[in-house]
């Protein structure tokens, strides 16, 4: 009993860096999603070819590909990352590129009269977009938010490829030293199904609050 205490240990703490990565990839998915949602809404070409180009190229590429060139190859040009910065490079890059595109299409849902009425208020191009069409979309964007990212959190078990201590990974070793494969890994699927659903209820939660605040606007 004592020894199997030890291995739930190891596999908690592989918990904590999952819920490390997910939470510090998703900041930067976030990051990378307005960035280049709003890029694809430009008026500039250059901006809309460099966010297509983005969106097109983490899209249309393997993740675990995408994972190994941040972690052995970017060393070659002098780029060298630990375990946890690539795995938060590549989760956070290849989830933003399809979070992107959730922003471009929750803007373009935005009815043409909510445009017309910053217009009429006299708001420049980008006070109407803060002020009244991004917290219309973000209402549009939450539900697809959660969606990814309950998959970054999913899709953090690849960074055991590169040695990073994960729940995939401490249940690998846990399994290699008791030769055990039913305890471990049912152990780290409950986990990994508990921490989804702790995202779809944040998720939930904040879109409610939002709906409230939007009242007699769009909802």
């Amino acid at each position: 009993m004592t020894q199997w205490s030890g291995y739930l240990g190891l596999i908690l703490q592989g918990a904590l860096i999952t819920i490390e990565l997910t939470l510090m990839g998703s900041v930067l998915a976030l990051i990378m999603a307005f960035l280049a949602g709003l890029g694809r809404l430009s008026r500039f070409f250059v901006f809309r070819a460099l966010a297509t180009a983005y969106i097109e190229f983490f899209r249309g590429t393997s993740i675990f590909v995408q994972l190994f060139w941040a972690y052995f190859v970017l060393p070659f040009i002098g780029i060298s990352l630990t375990p946890l910065q690539a795995g938060v490079l590549a989760l956070g890059l290849n989830v933003g590129a399809y979070a992107a595109e959730v922003v471009r299409g929750a803007i373009q849902s935005i009815g043409r009269e909510q445009y017309e009425a910053c217009t009429a208020l006299n708001l420049g191009r980008w006070q109407g977009m803060r002020h009244v069409i991004l917290p219309q979309a973000l209402l549009v964007m939450l539900p697809t938010f959660g969606n990814n990212a309950i998959e970054l959190l999913k899709a953090t078990a690849v960074v055991s490829l590169i040695s990073l201590t994960d729940l995939t990974f401490q249940a690998q070793v846990v399994r290699s030293q008791t030769g055990n494969t039913l305890v471990p890994f049912t152990t780290i699927l409950i986990i990994y199904f508990v921490l989804a659903l702790v995202i779809s209820w944040g998720v939930r939660s904040l879109e409610r609050r939002m709906a409230r605040g939007l009242d007699g606007v769009r909802v």
